[in-house]
């Protein structure tokens, strides 16, 4: 049997923009994985503006979340066809493209979760066979449909150590990865805020969609009472599986806190704050739910984030924290990654959720195919 080329698609609740790569499985493994290409397409102002209205309820949202979708949809098989050149790949060389598609409501206690993707017209634009809608199978199993990358988390770094994966996009989650040796389960969930407060706040303030590399959070300094009355959140004490969103975590929630902290805090100091919260419900959880855990690697935009990382590591201390990269994978490149095995898990009818994770009722394979 030869190796087997899949694409992987994600565009996350930082909602920047598409991650697309083309990565190579070896046969009958899950394990070895070779990226081959890359390529990130930023989203059209206009298109980000309409995702983020789309957040929550509004005029005429149906016909307009139609028209997003398509428009993702051109950006994903856009995206798809940058990253098949990079790797001097056609078409005709991917056995399949895991498309995740763009979160906009997720209420998993409610039995659903909607991302916005047009799959059959990313299948005929990108001419290739199109896997998506992975997040569903497992809500309608009783699961929180979230996280899902853990498994595919296991099956790249996984083994004699203990390790947890912290994926900081717009929000945060963990897998945690007992040694191979103690035959413990993998578990995972989300543990809150990741980017998405940081970028928000900053963009108020400052007129730029993020906080490049922490500079202006660390230019301020943490509030201790305004972090302790952000703590106050019931989510961050409920325990696993549970997994969170721009539902909850988004404008109105932070504005409600600062109005309930009462005393004025400078905007500077708020980003320092809000860099602290992300750091120590990352770490609050790691220290509640991964016992002996000694090794914590990073992935997602929060790993570029310099500040971020510092206090991640000041919480964390004497475990270890780096980022994927220190394990030869691209931080940026691990979630996309994670839906083009995705993608090959279920075209082989192999179940991709962990029930352990998401709390669903079994092992399900996740995805609905639209052949080429």
């Amino acid at each position: 049997m030869r190796a087997e080329r899949f694409a992987g698609v994600m565009s996350g609740t930082s909602l920047d923009g598409v991650d697309a790569v083309v990565a190579e499985f070896a046969p009958s493994s899950g394990r070895a994985c070779a990226l081959l290409g890359a390529a990130f397409v930023p989203f059209e102002p206009s298109l980000r503006r309409e995702l983020f209205a789309l957040q929550a309820s509004g005029p005429d949202e149906l016909a307009r979340a139609a028209r997003a979708a398509n428009a993702l949809a051109d950006a994903y098989a856009g995206a798809i066809a940058e990253a098949t050149a990079a790797a001097g790949l056609a078409a005709t060389d991917i056995v399949a493209a895991g498309v995740h598609g763009q979160t906009i409501r997720h209420r998993p206690e409610e039995g659903w979760t909607l991302q916005l993707n047009n799959a059959a017209r990313v299948a005929e634009r990108a001419a290739m066979t199109v896997v998506a809608d992975f997040r569903s199978r497992d809500v309608a199993a009783g699961g929180q449909g979230a996280p899902l990358v853990p498994a595919f988390h296991a099956a790249l770094f996984g083994g004699a150590r203990h390790r947890v994966v912290v994926n900081i996009g717009g929000i945060a989650n963990l897998t945690d990865l007992p040694a191979a040796e103690s035959r413990q389960p993998v578990r995972g969930f989300d543990t809150g805020p990741g980017n998405v407060l940081l970028d928000l706040w900053h963009e108020r303030h400052r007129g730029a969609p993020f906080d490049r590399d922490g500079a202006w959070a660390r230019a301020g300094r943490v509030d201790a009472a305004l972090l302790a009355t952000l703590l106050q959140e019931p989510f961050f004490a409920r325990r696993p599986p549970k997994s969170t969103g721009r539902d909850l975590f988004r404008a109105e929630w932070l504005d409600a806190h600062l109005a309930r902290h009462g005393a004025a805090v400078a905007a500077v100091d708020v980003q320092a704050t809000l860099t602290a919260l992300t750091a120590r419900t990352i770490a609050d959880a790691i220290r509640a739910d991964c016992g002996d855990a000694d090794e914590v690697l990073v992935c997602g935009g929060g790993a570029r984030n310099a500040s971020l990382m510092a206090a991640l590591a000041g919480e964390l201390a004497p475990r270890a924290v780096a980022s994927t990269a220190s394990q030869g994978v691209d931080p940026m490149h691990v979630e996309a990654l994670a839906f083009a095995w995705l993608a090959r898990e279920a075209l082989a009818g192999r179940p991709g959720n962990l029930p352990a994770v998401t709390g669903a009722r079994g092992p399900r394979v996740l995805g609905a195919i639209h052949p080429r």
